[in-house]
């Protein structure tokens, strides 16, 4: 996620009076609290390494399981 502030865009036109600054994206800062504050707790810490952890595991399951079954196709005697 990138932060808040490559996303704002600050237009200073030629005549001093007229200033324009636009931020891009429709995610209201409550949102973004939010979700910051759910990534944070997920992503960090002990709890952090834990969720790591277990997402590396099941990952393995998946490709260990994916790779049996096509193997077990693939080499499947006739």
């Amino acid at each position: 996620m990138e932060p808040l502030e490559s996303r704002v865009h600050y237009n200073r036109w030629e005549d001093s009076s007229q200033e324009e600054v636009r931020v891009a994206g429709t995610v209201s800062s409550t949102e973004a609290s939010c979700c910051r504050k759910v990534s944070q707790k997920l992503c960090t810490g002990k709890l952090g390494v834990a969720m790591k952890v277990l997402g590396g595991v099941a990952l393995f399951w998946v490709i260990f399981t994916l790779g049996y079954i096509t193997g077990y196709y693939v080499h499947k005697c006739k």
